[in-house]
């Protein structure tokens, strides 16, 4: 499979707010939650108090984050180590600077493993990468959304949080943790594993682009495909006008576009697929809407129901004799085209006569190609064996009439053969007979 799109990595609001502190009554400072979000810790020395409210009241986001990161370098010991990393990462971000999220939500990993708001950033920036061709990175992020999905339903709401507070930021990371699930599910070809878990992380963001068009891939490259991959195409697609990105839109188009022309047959209804998906969900039954095009054991079986295989052109009767064992009606379609070959052969008493293209020549045989298709490839489809030996052998590519008695036809290469034969000079479209 291509590279699948790479879309800028989205990181979740952390939700880390500053407050102030307070005397406990046994003289020690201590810590309140900030907005909920930090448990409330003792700190016994007045001098790390100090640095760490200092950090924490900053209002400006790079000088708070500057400040809370040495802050866990110089109290490697201190209660609230883990919280000012976590305060550190949220700063970073409201800084707009991803490489030092990221590089702290590592940080916080390695002192505390199963820090959850680390975790998932951790797992959406290593989901961009290995997006974007870094696939070291995989077997890292996979690990950790599978962490992140063990972790979440046991964490704990933090004393003082809101329920909705909470409950936002739980969905939030959720949402990296089940996109990233399916990611790697994905590039594992495990197609039925990807789509459990887009649907969950769908269900939190119907709108996100990035899971929207890999959980379309998802659907689209499971055989037999789903035709419910075209909705959350025409999501990603609405996704990228939304966002105007529009390479995501053209590649996103490209891919979905031509996958959904090979199964429907044409492009009729597609515009209709992207408008109508802007809602939130498939309604049901949508796969049933999308009419998949005849497959060839089918159209040839239609063919011969709807025909009197004697007025099929050669071409159509090599068609139909090609998909004899798909199918019991594609036999017995088979069957008839090859009666209807001997009735006009009188039994072997009468000859056919065919316009071909030479493939190769000899004495005593030629190999030639009978339909357009085999003409183009230079492949051949008849082999003739001559009642005279040739004078002169014809060129490769020359046009040329066989006459003669088609005797039998083989399948694996498909090839008929014809005995008692003799050529003649082309002449355009001669009809068989």
């Amino acid at each position: 499979m291509k590279r699948l799109l790479l879309v800028s990595v989205q990181i979740f609001v952390l939700s880390i707010f500053a407050s102030r502190g307070a005397k406990g009554l046994d003289g020690n400072v201590v810590l309140p939650a900030a907005s909920g979000w930090l448990e409330q810790k003792t700190i016994k020395d007045q001098a790390e108090y100090n640095d760490y409210m200092i950090a924490l009241n900053m209002t400006d986001s790079a000088a708070k984050a500057a400040a809370m990161e040495p802050f866990a370098g110089k109290y490697p010991a201190s209660v609230v180590r883990v919280e000012a990393l976590e305060q550190a990462m949220a700063a970073y971000q409201d800084a707009k600077d991803p490489r030092k999220v990221e590089q702290i939500a590592g940080h916080l990993l390695e002192i505390d493993p199963g820090n959850i708001r680390a975790l998932a950033v951790a797992t959406a920036f290593g989901r961009s990468k290995v997006n974007s061709g870094n696939a070291v990175k995989l077997k890292e992020t996979c690990a950790n959304a599978q962490k992140g999905l063990q972790s979440l339903p046991t964490w704990p709401r933090p004393e003082g949080a809101s329920e909705a507070e909470f409950v936002t930021v739980r969905d939030q990371m959720a949402e990296v943790f089940y996109g990233a699930a399916g990611f790697c599910a994905l590039q594992d070809k495990d197609y039925a594993s990807a789509i459990a878990s887009y649907l969950k992380a769908m269900k939190i963001d119907p709108n996100d682009l990035q899971n929207a068009f890999q959980f379309a891939i998802a659907e689209l490259e499971q055989n037999p495909l789903d035709p419910v991959g075209f909705w959350y195409c025409g999501k990603a697609i609405n996704a990228a006008l939304g966002e105007k990105n529009e390479s995501a839109f053209q590649s996103i188009t490209g891919y979905c576009k031509a996958k959904y022309h090979n199964y429907h047959g044409s492009n009729d209804g597609w515009d209709k697929i992207v408008a109508d998906s802007r809602g939130e969900v498939a309604p049901v039954g949508f796969a049933a809407t999308i009419k998949k095009r005849p497959t060839a054991a089918e159209l040839a079986c239609q063919a011969v129901e709807e025909n009197d295989p004697a007025v099929l052109s050669f071409s159509d009767m090599e068609f139909i004799l090609q998909q004899r064992d798909a199918a019991p009606c594609n036999l017995v379609a088979a069957n008839k085209v090859w009666a209807a070959i001997q009735d006009k052969e009188k039994q072997g008493q009468a000859r056919l006569q065919i316009p071909v293209m030479v493939i190769s020549a000899s004495k005593d045989a030629l190999e030639v190609a009978v339909t357009e298709d085999n003409q183009a490839a230079k492949t051949a489809d008849l082999k003739v064996s001559l009642e005279k030996p040739l004078l002169k052998l014809p060129a490769s590519g020359t046009m040329i009439n066989v006459i003669g008695v088609i005797t039998k036809y083989e399948l694996n290469p498909f090839f008929f053969t014809m005995a008692q034969a003799k050529t003649a000079v082309y002449t355009s479209n001669l009809p068989l007979r």
